[in-house]
């Protein structure tokens, strides 16, 4: 998600707060914040993806590969 979204995102909300939002502005808003949320989410899960956990026998084994990369 880049800066712009973000930054209309915000703009929203303090309009929505100010004065209110009509009805075409209330489904960007909706829409943004669920793009923004699932961007969020993809982030999270490629960090998970991406950690290894020393086993108590010495080995190394990578989450990701263990519990499946889902949504990559």
């Amino acid at each position: 998600m880049d800066e712009k979204k973000i930054a209309r995102i915000n703009e929203l909300y303090h309009r929505s707060k100010a004065e209110g939002l009509t009805e075409v502005e209330k489904k960007e808003q909706a829409e943004l914040r669920r793009e923004y949320v699932e961007s969020v989410r993809m982030n999270l899960r490629g960090q998970l993806n991406n950690i290894d956990v020393r086993e108590q026998d010495g080995s190394i084994t990578n989450l990701g590969e263990k519990y499946g990369k889902k949504g990559q």
